[in-house]
């Protein structure tokens, strides 16, 4: 009787804990995580021998104004939403004549009306723009933006080749695009 008693009591307890726990699982699988409205993301590609990959995160226009608006004119931009964008090359590269050493770098902007200023830092972990310092700026290029027919709802970015040796990074968001362009070394 006693020893009857016992395994009853456990499986009392194990039935218990089970349906505590298969609560717990059901709850958790029924629950819809919101999807979020920047997500992280990146774009890569080869261009010749030089592996270029970008990683950024993509915000949406969702109805808003963003340039001049959401993304203020003439301000630092991490050009991005929540972590600075950042650039990797696998090869050394030229921009605008300059070498640019292999590795990763923050890519950084200035939008204007009719100007941008596109910027390569050797700071490329940070939170948005928050510690960014022109004193680490390895490259800076004034460029006119593109103005799109089409709306391009999320930030978008691409490594597009343009040759073997020549290639861009490419920039889309509302209707507007702005591109890096280089050379391997």
């Amino acid at each position: 009787m006693r020893k009857t008693l016992k395994v009853i009591t456990l499986a009392l307890i194990c039935t218990t804990t089970y349906a505590q726990h298969e609560h717990h699982q059901a709850a958790e699988s029924t629950e819809t995580k919101a999807k979020p409205k920047s997500p992280h993301t990146n774009a890569m590609a080869m261009v010749g021998d030089n592996h270029v990959h970008v990683d950024y995160g993509s915000p949406s226009v969702r109805g808003r104004q963003i340039w001049n608006g959401l993304v203020a004119y003439d301000q630092v931009w991490s050009t991005g939403a929540h972590k600075a964008t950042w650039i990797d090359f696998s090869q050394d590269v030229t921009i605008n004549g300059k070498l640019v050493p292999k590795g990763k770098y923050g890519f950084f902007t200035i939008p204007g009306a009719k100007e941008w200023t596109l910027i390569l830092s050797s700071d490329w972990d940070m939170h948005l723009a928050d510690d960014y310092t022109a004193e680490h700026d390895i490259i800076r290029l004034k460029v006119k933006p593109m103005i799109q027919t089409d709306l391009t709802e999320s930030l978008t970015y691409k490594v597009v080749p343009e040759g073997k040796n020549k290639g861009i990074v490419r920039m889309s968001w509302e209707k507007l695009s702005v591109s890096l362009p280089f050379q391997n070394k």
